[in-house]
């Protein structure tokens, strides 16, 4: 059903089985469908059943005195169970009953449930057909569905209710919507209000459903709103994602626009000419025999104008079928839904006319194109992991020539010229002692001392060269552990970085220094300075003997542990003309990656960081280009990722046009490309890259994640280049907040502006953790590679450590 890869001809998608047309309008009215019967309401009071399996059987059942305004079939099939609600009564009707007493001569009849409860808006069995959910006026009626008996009224809402639904999997709770725009979650045996949502929308919500495989609840309302929550085992729900249909039209037209015009055809789209609102008056999960995993979290969403097939997890409309595309339906304009799968790959739609007295029964026909050997063929496109061996011109097969520092050219010159001997003959100059304190104690033996066995040397070898497993089954960090001040005045935490075995961790400051700390914390930090404006980038070699620091002043320098002095320093105001946006180590350390402005630079290197008292001012580390990349629109990038802890072709670089380009360093092309991956420009993309602690599979090393600026953290396959997740729970409206896999790979976490840290599941669009009592901002989140830790940097200069509530004792943050 996706828009890749389909072919076949969308009229033959929906088709018109049954029309009907009656005395009276029956555009609000809850009307019901099965996979094999349909029922609409007769001359106000009667109820007509159809057979979808035989056209020409029908039913007539009588015994409603008033107009009916309220149908639903239960959700068993032996017995198949109906239900009709009217002012007077509600009644429960046993289908196969019916038709043996309509086939005997007998009027057919059935049990009354509930007497004058009012009018009946919508009706809903739970699970097993046992209790039935009627809403009247503003209260939940739970009545028995085989006896006349009032279980219990649930009352609380402050407006008329529009539906009522029972949580399959927890047949005891009753999630309620209102003209109120809120929804109540109910302990039905109890009568008492578990949850309460805050009013969603300024229209009332209209529809409501559960995702049983996702364990959400999705919710819409009048202005084409459309909510989903999840729904735990404490039921305290919370918003996974809020989407505005007509917006969300919008975007995918703009997408349209930029394809082929074959492709536009294909998905049946056409735009809309007049604005008009897309009540939600139906929601149905997605359901086909041939299941992806990444459908599990779409639905149908039944509007006036036709029916969209959404994707909550991305936000991301895959189809749209509008009535009015169809010549051949009755109907153009829908009034209410009734939805149901039927068998296959089909669903059975029930519509009525939203002005006209016409009734439609359609079968729609879910193709079968675009299947998994169709996917899987694309697949094979894009991986992380290389495929095959570096191409002969392969920009990644360049080689840096190294010259003798101390090798100097011959001149005609020097043959005659007689040579100055040295004054010296040591490349360091000992220190006279004149400044040294005098010596006041004489040479003492050493006693005591131990020689080391060779086996213990032995055992501290073994020890050190042996890495514990990062825990793969562990909780997510959410227990502060650690929270210190960098500097005395407020400074931004611009980056951090935890070394490759995770004992050390490096903060680019706003003060222009950088500050390398251990990684519990404690002790003093090594500080480096030598930059002009603040530090913005960070990064660590895969050796963890070499590191580097990019700032605003257009410069990256490369510094080693214990030196105060850079080994090597690139850039400046006359080399670059923007400020460098990307910087770091690239395939196993053998180049190094730079973006500024619209070029990526690729650049081979050569440190030494051997000091020489008498040539200190003569570099001995160099750097020489290799090649540079631009964006194919050429405009500006501003976010890069590249994986160094393994051998790995691809490069993602991100534009100032809301593009992703996926460059294959092996060829030295844009392998593919993704427009419009956000709403603004995207300031923040890191790659799943694992650690030296923790394996996982190679297809997770395919994920990505990217963060804009008033848009949500995306989650990406590289394989197809689609969203297949949003985590949008966090808040980021101004700062460039960023995002960070776990090692394990099965946490994400992302900074906010709330003064909270967000810790997602991969699995999921909901968040597990909100890590709270941040003092400001969080800029900088990222995970210790080695132990289940997590680190957060703040607007305000603050680092605090997280771990694992069953691993350490939480503290309390300022």
């Amino acid at each position: 059903m996706d828009d890749c890869g389909e072919s076949r001809d969308e009229s033959n998608i929906m088709v018109e089985k049954l029309s009907l047309s009656y005395d009276r309008p029956m555009s609000h009215l809850q009307l019901a469908c099965c996979p094999t019967h349909c029922a609409v309401p007769l001359q106000g009071k009667d109820l007509l059943l159809h057979s979808l399996e035989d056209s020409e059987q029908t039913m007539q059942l009588t015994g409603h005195h008033g107009n009916i305004s309220a149908m639903v079939f239960g959700t068993g099939r032996n017995p198949l169970l109906l239900c009709s609600a009217s002012a007077d009564y509600v009644i429960v009707w046993d289908v196969q009953r019916c038709y043996s007493r309509t086939r005997a001569g007998i009027v057919a009849s059935g049990t009354v449930i509930g007497t004058l409860l009012g009018k009946v808006v919508h009706l809903s069995f739970s699970a097993g057909d046992e209790r039935l959910a009627a809403c009247s006026g503003d209260k939940v009626y739970i009545l028995s569905s085989k006896i006349e008996d009032t279980l219990s009224v649930l009352a609380g809402h402050l407006a008329p209710l529009t539906a009522a639904e029972f949580c399959p999997w927890k047949t005891d709770v009753l999630v309620s919507i209102s003209e109120d725009r809120t929804f109540k979650v109910w302990g039905v045996e109890k009568e008492e209000i578990i949850y309460e949502s805050a009013v969603l929308s300024a229209s009332p919500l209209l529809s409501v459903s559960f995702l049983l495989k996702t364990r959400q609840l999705v919710t819409g309302s009048a202005d084409g709103q459309v909510w989903s929550f999840t729904f735990p085992e404490d039921l305290r729900c919370n918003l996974v994602t809020r989407l505005d249909l007509h917006k969300v039209m919008e975007r995918h037209q703009r997408q349209l626009n930029k394809m082929s015009p074959q492709t536009v055809g294909v998905t049946g789209i056409t735009p809309d000419t007049v604005e008009t609102t897309k009540p939600v008056l139906r929601i149905c999960a997605y359901h086909r025999q041939l299941e992806l995993e990444r459908a599990n979290s779409w639905v149908w969403i039944g509007c006036s104008d036709g029916l969209y097939l959404l994707d909550l997890a991305t936000s991301e409309l895959h189809k749209a079928l509008f009535l009015r595309d169809y010549p051949n339906l009755s109907i153009t304009m829908a009034g209410s839904w009734a939805m149901c799968h039927g068998s296959g790959n089909t669903m059975i739609l029930l519509l009525t006319s939203l002005f006209e007295t016409q009734m439609s029964v359609l079968e729609l026909s879910l193709p079968v194109s675009g299947t998994v050997d169709d996917l899987c063929q694309h697949l094979d496109r894009l991986s992380i992991l290389p495929s095959g061996p570096l191409m002969s011109g392969s920009p990644l097969n360049a080689e840096l020539k190294k010259k003798d520092p101390n090798r100097r050219k011959k001149t005609g010159s020097d043959k005659c010229a007689v040579k100055e001997p040295p004054l010296v003959f040591h490349t360091k100059v000992k220190s006279s002692g004149y400044l040294e304190s005098p010596r006041m104690t004489m040479f003492s033996p050493k006693t005591n001392v131990q020689k080391k066995t060779e086996r213990s040397t032995k055992t501290n070898m073994k020890r050190r060269s042996v890495f514990s497993d990062y825990p793969e089954d562990t909780a997510a960090p959410s227990v502060p552990h650690t929270c210190l001040s960098t500097t005395k005045t407020p400074t931004p935490v611009f980056c951090c970085q935890y070394s490759g075995d995770g004992k050390q961790i490096l903060c680019g400051l706003g003060d222009r220094s950088v500050l390398l700390y251990k990684s519990s914390l404690t002790g003093t930090s090594a500080v480096y300075t030598g930059h002009d404006k603040a530090v913005s980038i960070v990064s660590w070699s895969h050796g963890r003997q070499w590191w580097l620091s990019a700032s605003e002043d257009r410069t990256f320098r490369i510094w080693t542990g214990g030196s105060s002095v850079p080994v090597l320093t690139l850039g400046g105001t006359d080399k670059f003309f923007k400020p460098i946006q990307a910087a770091q180590f690239y395939y196993l350390d053998k180049f190094l990656l730079m973006a500024s402005g619209p070029s990526l630079h690729l650049y081979l290197y050569h440190l030494d960081n051997t000091q020489d008292d008498i040539k200190r001012y003569q570099p001995r580390s160099c750097a020489k280009l290799m090649g540079h990349f631009s964006m194919e629109s050429g405009t500006d990038i501003t976010a890069v990722s590249a994986i160094n802890d393994f051998y790995s072709y691809v490069v993602l670089m991100c534009g100032a046009d809301r593009s992703i380009q996926v460059l294959d360093m092996n060829t030295g092309a844009v392998a593919s490309q993704l427009p419009n991956a956000h709403s603004r420009a995207i300031h923040h993309v890191t790659q799943n890259k694992g650690s030296m602690f923790s394996s996982q599979t190679p297809d997770s090393y395919n994920l990505f994640l990217s963060s804009a600026v008033t848009d949500a953290v995306k989650l990406w396959d590289l394989r197809t280049l689609r969203c297949v997740r949003r985590f949008e729970n966090h808040v980021n409206r101004c700062h460039p907040c960023t995002a960070a896999f776990s090692p394990c790979g099965r946490f994400i976490a992302s900074g906010s502006e709330d003064n909270c840290a967000y810790m997602y599941d991969v699995r999921s669009s909901s968040y597990l953790r909100k890590l709270q009592r941040h003092s400001n901002t969080v800029l900088n989140v990222t995970f210790n590679p080695a132990t289940p830790e997590l680190l957060t940097g703040t607007l305000d200069g603050k680092l605090s450590l997280f771990r694992p509530g069953n691993t350490a004792e939480g503290v309390s943050l300022p």
